[in-house]
């Protein structure tokens, strides 16, 4: 008998809030990689020496790289403000050295407006504008309009990218918290239905208790009280009328004594566990299925099968009732195998069946019939409440089986 696992679930939920973020972070490394080689390529076409460009280009390269490789795996992390304060000056040596390393400024300001307070990060990426504009008047000696407009447009837009990373960093901590927070509210609510649960169970059996209490003292204690009085009265009796008026009434009170614990004990049992124990029962209710519905009927029982508590008893007794009376309404089967196996930790009690088969699915989502019926939603629900379950096997042509397993609780437990 398989059993069905529930869907695993992805909890991972921070790592995919932080996808957007991880994304900008990967960008911008690309980004300034393509600004480092559009910086090589420039300089050397403007017929400039190609060591100093190389010693620049590899020194800003080696320390962008070195900075972020040391950085600590959370995306919210920012980097050490000397790390950038040196990135900046060796920016600044790369521009002494040629002006298109004014191209580098665009990673700069992404770098500014991440790393860097609003206000500093303004102020800071104003002065990487100034120096971009400069660049060219103090190499060539003059400037023009798209050297002054371009960068005030490239540096706004990468400020303003940068800001919006920030934000979208801090809008995924949030909702990576609230998750959090969720889980937390869902697993507490969790734990005080549990505890709700079981409060309400344990104030269901001290009302029974309650109950039971009450029914046997206000009958059968005061039965047996009364019949004490009398039987004293007939030890104490003077003559033989009133000694046989004593042991009559006796005989009465006695008589309804039994009659009160039978009808106390028949609410608390079915009749066939009053005398004998599971396997003696289902050995009972197969023999009288066999002969009434003419099938073939075997019986399998773990040897040592211990003591159970009476609830699973009633439980895994009436399954096999509901069991077998489908299989002779519905089954037309010919061999019914009834087996009741246990380990340390579960009973579990197979019913297979050679009849006709089922869709196993559609029943088990039936309703329970208004009449009374006990099908297989009412079994499970009835396994369900000692923590138990029932898994069904069929299909058209291919005889049922069916399990049915709950906890083992031995009946000392409950003394």
């Amino acid at each position: 008998m398989s059993t069905v696992q529930p869907p695993r679930q992805d909890t991972n939920l921070e790592g995919r809030v932080l996808v957007s973020p991880a994304l900008l972070r990967a960008g911008q490394h690309v980004v300034t990689a393509l600004l480092l080689v559009i910086v090589v390529l420039r300089a050397l076409s403007d017929g400039s020496s190609l060591a100093p460009i190389l010693v620049a280009a590899v020194g800003f390269a080696g320390w962008y790289v070195a900075g972020f490789i040391a950085m600590p795996r959370a995306h919210s992390q920012r980097l050490p403000l000397w790390w950038l304060a040196i990135l900046v000056l060796l920016w600044v040596a790369g521009l002494w050295v040629s002006p298109e390393f004014i191209w580098l400024a665009f990673s700069l300001w992404l770098l500014l407006g991440h790393q860097l307070p609003l206000l500093p990060s303004a102020l800071w990426s104003a002065v990487v504008y100034a120096l971009v504009v400069l660049a060219p008047y103090l190499h060539h000696g003059h400037s023009d309009v798209a050297a002054v407009a371009g960068p005030l447009v490239g540096g706004l837009f990468a400020w303003g990218i940068s800001r919006g990373y920030l934000q979208l960093e801090h809008d995924a901590k949030v909702r990576s918290n609230l998750v959090d927070s969720l889980l937390r509210a869902q697993q507490e609510m969790t734990e005080l239905q549990e505890e709700l649960a079981r409060s309400q169970h344990a104030a269901g059996i001290a009302k029974e208790r309650t109950r039971l209490a009450r029914e046997i003292h206000d009958t059968v204690a005061q039965q047996l009280s009364s019949i004490g009085l009398h039987a004293k009265a007939a030890l104490t009796a003077a003559d033989a009328e009133k000694t046989r008026t004593a042991l009559q009434r006796i005989d009465e009170l006695s008589g309804e004594s039994l009659n009160d614990l039978r009808r106390i004990i028949a609410a608390l049992a079915p009749a066939e566990l009053d005398s004998q124990a599971l396997t003696g029962a289902l050995e009972r209710i197969l023999a009288n299925y066999a002969r009434d519905a003419g099938l073939t009927t075997r019986l399998h029982v773990d040897p040592g099968l211990p003591i159970m508590d009476p609830s699973i008893q009633i439980a895994l007794l009436r399954t096999a009732q509901s069991a077998l009376s489908n299989v002779r309404r519905h089954a037309r089967a010919s061999t019914v195998a009834l087996s009741l196996e246990f380990s340390d930790h579960e009973v579990r009690m197979d019913i297979v069946d050679d009849g006709v088969g089922f869709n196993a699915q559609s029943a088990l989502d039936a309703p329970v019939s208004d009449a009374g019926g006990y099908g297989l939603t009412a079994m499970t629900r009835r396994l369900k409440e000692l923590g138990g379950g029932l898994e069904v096997e069929s299909a058209p042509g291919d005889g049922t089986a069916l399990c049915a397993h709950v906890p083992l609780r031995m009946a000392k437990e409950d003394r």
